[in-house]
């Protein structure tokens, strides 16, 4: 499919580099007062969360322009404000309020401890952070918020006696009638959000996403999956994760849809009732939610969604199984890094590949390049107008340093490396940090889990490797199926045409595989509890 040594396409979708979807001149704020205009600011129930009460479209914008405006009183004009939200609706007004008024929201990860909120305040030079004192005490992050230093934490519930009537006046007779005029003129290149990667190997980066990037990547998600008003979003995944931020908030805000936002994807049992009452016909999730969901659903609970789309964690198959035979639903796998806004490809209801992330979206390019050591595949390189504007580094805090690869500027090494079919569909095989070199041959990480999903379905796994004298490394799998044996994954990696050598040296049985606010394995947490004594 390559030669060696040369770059491969893999795909470059309709439009090519060129700018994709919304006009260059558009902010979120823009794009959320069109939305009014477009769906009628007056349409009831366009978004609901867990606090009584539905929000139309002139809700949503009067609390985006008066969280807007409140932040004001306490930060300057370019300053990063740290956001420590749960998934309601005034954590993305704060959102959108702060970028339209000239601020950075940083996007802080509250289930990821002090240590990695205090290394992403430094990374992006963050010296505000604004906060709900109910979430807080709810959440009993009370000791989180107090191990932070150089940072000044402020609660909502306290500055709302800051937001006097010189400010209601220009709400109300000025900023909703003229919401775009009632702003600083918007820079569709100027920095949306800061998100921070999950660490879940390493020190979190900032990721700078614009305007431009954030809307780019809704508009190409819409080019590849039918959504309309009459949809209506289910959404759990975390603000603070892309996943969560762009395709379960923003997405449904700014293109008609109705959102119903939940605090939180590890409640498995109350999330397919909510979902049966509230209707909804889409749902984003993990490889992990999804499984504990459907454990816990009723054969009825999901009898009104049409679209099940999956994302940031490979999709296993027994987990796709379960959700064709209980619920007729086929799930359709994606695929995204934060640094594209997120989504790269995904699998449509047409043409549903399995065991791919479908083809990449509308103008986005992508080419595979071999890595020494590493075949079948290669690792992706991307570049769209849906990718990020840079990094900030813990080293050098919230100096952009833009994305490059070995192709040149303006693209993008995902580390993850793939296979492409004929028909441009990708294949993931396993990400460049998750090689293990056993006895001289290169064995991905990703490949050991697959085999431990095969062997135990049932079960949670997540392969490491260890220093090993003798071979160089070897792989150690954790799993919370104490009956796993290395017998019965050899077996399986027969039946999936794995060689041997994939096969795990140690089984470490653990009563729960630690996971992130995302879904994804934590990784540190499993490395950590392998350094104990």
């Amino acid at each position: 499919m390559r030669q060696e040594g040369a770059a491969t396409p893999a795909s470059e979708g309709a439009g090519g580099s060129r700018p994709f979807g919304f006009e260059s001149r558009h902010t979120l704020l823009s794009a959320l007062v069109e939305a009014a205009a477009r769906h009628g600011r007056r349409r009831p129930a366009q978004v609901e969360d867990m606090r009584p009460g539905r929000y139309s479209y002139g809700d949503i914008l009067k609390t985006t322009l008066a969280l807007g405006r409140l932040a004001c009183k306490v930060s300057a004009p370019g300053e990063h404000v740290g956001v420590l939200m749960p998934n309601l609706l005034p954590s993305a007004g704060l959102v959108i309020g702060l970028s339209a008024f000239g601020r950075v929201p940083c996007m802080l990860n509250y289930t990821a401890g002090a240590g990695a909120i205090q290394a992403a305040c430094e990374t992006a030079r963050i010296r505000t952070v604004l906060t709900s004192r109910q979430f807080i005490e709810k959440a009993e992050l009370g000791a989180t918020v107090a191990a932070l230093t150089g940072v000044q934490t402020l609660y909502l519930e306290d500055l709302r006696a800051r937001f006097g009537l010189a400010d209601k006046l220009w709400l109300m007779a000025y900023a909703l009638w003229w919401p775009r005029l009632a702003v600083p003129r918007g820079d569709p290149e100027a920095p949306a959000v800061v998100l921070f990667t999950s660490g879940s190997e390493g020190r979190p980066k900032g990721v700078v996403l614009s305007h431009r990037a954030i809307l780019a990547n809704i508009a190409q998600i819409e080019a590849a999956l039918e959504f309309g008003p009459g949809d209506k979003v289910f959404n759990a995944l975390p603000i603070f994760h892309s996943f969560g931020l762009t395709a379960g908030t923003l997405l449904p805000l700014l293109t008609g849809m109705r959102l119903m936002l939940y605090l939180s994807p590890l409640h498995y049992k109350a999330i397919p009732e909510l979902v049966r009452e509230k209707r909804c016909s889409v749902l984003f999730g993990t490889n992990t939610f999804l499984q504990h969901y459907a454990r816990h659903a009723g054969e009825d609970d999901f009898r009104s969604l049409r679209l099940v789309v999956a994302g940031a964690e490979k999709l296993a198959e027994p987990v796709r199984q379960a959700w064709r035979e209980r619920f007729g639903l086929e799930i359709l796998e994606g695929y995204g890094v934060t640094e594209a806004a997120p989504v790269i490809s995904v699998n449509t209801p047409e043409d549903n590949r399995i065991g791919t992330v479908g083809r990449p979206l509308p103008g986005i390019q992508a080419q595979v390049l071999p890595v020494p050591g590493v075949a079948p595949g290669g690792e992706l390189h991307v570049r769209g107008p849906n990718l990020m504007s840079g990094y900030y580094r813990y080293e050098h805090p919230a100096e952009l340093e833009p994305p490059a690869s070995s192709l040149g500027p303006g693209w993008y090494a995902t580390g993850d490396v793939v296979e492409t079919d004929a028909d441009g569909f990708i294949r993931i095989v396993g990400r460049l940090k998750r090689f293990a070199k056993v006895g001289g041959e290169m064995v991905a990480l990703d490949s050991v889990e697959a085999i431990a999903r095969a062997a135990s379905a049932q079960g949670q796994h997540a392969a490491m490797s260890v220093v090993d004298e003798a071979r160089g490394e070897c792989i150690v799998l954790y799993t919370t199926d104490a009956s796993l044996s290395r017998e019965r994954l050899a077996a399986a990696a027969r039946d999936l045409g794995q060689p041997e050598i994939a096969l795990p040296r140690r089984i470490h049985v653990l009563e729960a595989i630690p996971v992130l606010g995302s879904g994804k394995v934590d990784y540190m947490a499993l490395k950590a509890r392998r350094a104990e004594p």
